[in-house]
């Protein structure tokens, strides 16, 4: 039995193939004005679930980049300030050595008593070094400076850690504490300022007892106390190191993101552009075949 094919099946399966090219050169002309290959989910939900995940990874691993830049600032600027602290403690020795020589009166030791409280105060004001209006040394108390020159020696701060994460699962502590360095400038609890107020006082007592403290104890006491500074310089630059590492390490990973999610969600321009070619002259062919296969009505031969 054989079918008939009449003039609307024919110009109704023109039209169709018609529609379907046109639709084809729409979805690639999509492409190259928005140079992606995924528009919408639908194009493609397995590649649309892949490049959100990858999306999500790589904003994370910016916003890890970002800590790790902030973790920089904050430990270029405490290593400045220990440097800073350990310059001055060096002064101190060097002053504490030549006080303890017998040949200097009692008016050059107060000299050098003197300049040593005005150390003091250098120390202090380089201990409130901040970032970003944060300071360094003052554990999670970072908007109080943690000493007040010229007044007190009392450190402000707190002995809390503060943290930055660099990684999945990965924090790094940022931070030296003041008091561990510095203390409060009381005699005997190992930091710098109540080793500089003990020399201090010792340099105006004139007593025998206090050049012998000048030259044992206090020296002794202020070596310690730059063993300890040292340390702590030494701990930031670890810490220093271990930030590079980790944001060359990012800095690879993000390259890598970057391509996986460009080749799922990124269309290729030279491919598409050929397509767009071949299909522009895919439509055009079927304009014209379908023109001829589409037949002028009855009534147009009756005129």
């Amino acid at each position: 039995m054989s079918t008939r094919i009449t003039n609307a099946m024919m110009s109704s399966q023109v039209l169709g193939d018609i529609q379907g090219v046109a639709a084809k050169l729409a979805a690639t002309q999509k492409k190259l004005a928005s140079g992606k290959e995924i528009n919408r989910p639908s194009d493609d939900p397995y590649a649309t679930s892949r490049a959100l995940a990858l999306s999500g990874s790589l904003e994370q691993i910016k916003q890890y980049e970002r800590n790790v830049d902030e973790a920089t600032s904050w430990t270029s600027t405490t290593n400045t300030a220990l440097m800073s602290i350990n310059d001055v403690a060096q002064r101190v020795r060097t002053l504490l050595v030549q006080a303890g020589n017998d040949t200097y009166d009692q008016t050059s030791r107060n000299a050098i008593a003197d300049e040593i409280d005005q150390l003091a105060y250098t120390m202090k004001g380089d201990a409130n070094a901040e970032v970003a209006g944060s300071y360094v040394l003052s554990g999670t108390k970072s908007d109080t400076a943690p000493y007040t020159v010229g007044g007190a020696d009392t450190y402000a701060g707190n002995a809390n850690a503060v943290y930055r994460q660099i990684g999945p699962g990965v924090a790094v502590q940022i931070n030296t504490v003041g008091s561990q360095v510095l203390g409060n400038g009381v005699s005997g609890d190992g930091g710098l300022l109540g080793v500089l107020r003990d020399i201090s006082t010792h340099l105006r007592g004139g007593t025998v007892a206090d050049g012998n403290s000048l030259r044992t104890t206090d020296l002794q006491n202020l070596d310690s106390s730059m063993d300890t500074l040292t340390s702590a310089i030494a701990v930031v630059g670890a810490t220093s190191n271990r930030l590079t590492t980790a944001a060359s390490r990012l800095s690879e990973l993000e390259q890598s993101t970057t391509s996986l999610l460009s080749d799922t969600q990124d269309a290729d321009m030279a491919q598409t552009m050929i397509d767009f070619s071949t299909q522009q002259s895919v439509y055009q062919s079927a304009l014209a075949a379908g023109s001829k296969i589409v037949q002028s009505s009855l009534l147009d031969f009756l005129r």
